[in-house]
């Protein structure tokens, strides 16, 4: 069905609805719209304060996004229950009488969307909120060549934990602000890349190379070298969406890479965008790798009192001693299963 035709059907379910007799405080007046997902159907509803909703059906032991709890429109999660069933849904409801016609526009495109992808129906209801979201959104600043190069190789090791666990995205926590990249608590991995002819990494902070309490810490170095243009290496794009392939959430993918500087409204800026992979090395972070840590400096009696500290380390002799790639690939492995 089209976009049109989905809002005349949510629209008359509406009014028919808003005419039946006024429901519980804690209730809602409920109708089956023809959309049918792997979980059932989806459902408008209104409930007593006149509101509008529309009721996308999901697993019970999915986690519905947070986030979305303004003065117009509210997503939760929430249960429907008659005498034969009992079924999870997540509720968008239009908290502005006001504004019902929008959110007729916004739910027809949900449930075009729901109709296309109706196995993975949560997925389809953020790629609208999404799309409807970047309506909004102000223009941003690109990234530049290093932070590209930055972001090119935590995508590196995020496309390996993704291979072996589509949920691995919750493991990257460097696009919020986390002094590590990837940790699942006890273990943690830092990743660095080099654009240039040596080994050295610049690191930024007194925690960077801080391993977690009773834990252990990962340096992953790649060398880069920008295409010529030819069509060597990996493309930027070709990565990122390999891994958001990958993902069993799209939208939280999206989300993290719109924290770490990418928005899709910008992926032409990178088509050409190419980087081949030199090198990769591995180190574990020891209390024998060359680093500056608050751990360090509390245990030289030295009193912590300058901030935003950057510093270089060099990589180019034989020590510190990479890891084999076997030790990367158990590595990696425990990761997975800690998180799981």
């Amino acid at each position: 069905m089209t976009d049109n035709g989905f809002r005349g059907v949510i629209e008359d379910h509406w009014v028919a609805l808003e005419a039946a007799p006024t429901s519980g405080e804690r209730h809602l007046r409920v109708s089956q719209l023809p959309v049918v997902t792997e979980q059932g159907a989806v459902v408008a509803a209104v409930d007593h304060d006149g509101f509008r909703h529309v009721l996308v059906p999901v697993h019970s032991h999915l986690k519905i996004r947070s986030g979305l709890d303004g003065p117009v429109l509210h997503l939760r999660k929430r249960p429907l229950e008659d005498e034969e069933s009992y079924q999870m849904y997540a509720d968008l409801a239009c908290l502005r009488t006001d504004l019902n016609d929008l959110f007729t526009e916004l739910c027809a495109d949900i449930l075009d969307a729901t109709e296309e992808l109706p196995n993975n129906s949560v997925k389809a209801l953020y790629r609208v909120l999404d799309r409807w979201k970047a309506l909004f959104q102000p223009q941003g600043s690109v990234l530049g060549p290093e932070q590209l190069a930055g972001l090119f190789g935590e995508l590196l090791v995020l496309d390996r934990l993704l291979q072996l666990d589509s949920s691995a995205h919750r493991l990257w926590h460097g696009p919020k602000g986390h002094h590590h990249d990837f940790t699942t608590g006890n273990i943690a991995v830092e990743v660095k890349t080099s654009t240039n002819g040596g080994r050295r990494p610049r690191v930024h902070g007194l925690d960077q190379l801080d391993a977690p309490e009773r834990g252990s810490l990962c340096l992953a170095w790649f060398r880069l070298r920008p295409s010529p243009g030819d069509g060597s290496g990996v493309g930027f794009l070709e990565l990122l969406e390999q891994t958001i392939r990958s993902c069993d959430d799209e939208s939280a993918l999206l989300d993290l890479l719109a924290q770490a500087g990418y928005r899709s409204v910008d992926a032409e800026r990178y088509s050409a965008v190419r980087f081949v992979i030199d090198e990769e090395r591995w180190y574990e972070v020891t209390t024998e790798f060359p680093s500056l840590t608050s751990k360090k400096l509390v245990a030289a009696g030295v009193p912590i009192s300058v901030c935003d500290v950057e510093y270089t380390i060099d990589l180019s002799s034989e020590v510190p001693v990479p890891m084999l790639p076997d030790t990367v690939a158990r590595t990696i492995d425990r990761m997975i299963q800690e998180s799981a």
